[in-house]
């Protein structure tokens, strides 16, 4: 018994101290974007340099195929005409392979980039490992045109977020 509790209390310390690492490493609102390379669902590789000159919607979501990541999916591509508009991309990053994102954008229909970061790389860079590992954490980033992070969205809510980040668009974009 006393074994088992002390088991659980270092797994627990475990999981807050990854977590904890995790948001040390975020970027902070001001500071320049972590650049970034990785091949997307059409298997050519995509940077953050891709898009100078434009805002980037740069989210990090957990898995493919799963009920929230599909809804945030859906309502960011429900909204890309509106983000285009606005002279801005979008990016989802996730650590699916290349060939689940494909399919995920077949099924979906979406035509926004997807990246596949297995190795969690990019996710690390942006402080959006899940504590519980092997996923990223939902977190956005909102770039601004010269590469600089504008936003920063943790704990998203999938529902209303694509709506929450275009009225924080137009607001910077003022």
């Amino acid at each position: 018994m006393f074994s088992t509790r002390r088991a659980r209390v270092a797994s627990v310390a475990l999981l807050l101290a990854t977590a904890s690492a995790a948001l040390a490493q975020m970027p902070a609102v001001g500071a320049a974007a972590p650049t970034f390379s990785l091949p997307s669902q059409e298997g050519k590789t995509v940077g953050l340099s891709d898009y100078k000159g434009k805002w980037v919607v740069l989210y990090f979501y957990p898995k493919d195929m799963t009920q929230g990541c599909t809804i945030e999916a859906k309502n960011f591509e429900r909204d890309n005409a509106k983000y285009t508009a606005k002279n801005a991309v979008i990016i989802g990053v996730s650590f699916d392979s290349v060939e689940m994102h494909k399919e995920f954008c077949t099924k979906e229909s979406l035509t926004f980039k997807l990246l596949a970061d297995t190795k969690g790389e990019v996710s690390g860079k942006y402080g959006s490992v899940s504590p519980r590992g092997g996923i990223s954490a939902r977190n956005t980033f909102l770039i601004d045109p010269k590469g600089n992070i504008a936003k920063v969205y943790t704990g998203v809510q999938v529902n209303q977020h694509s709506e929450e980040v275009l009225a924080a668009l137009a607001d910077l974009q003022k």
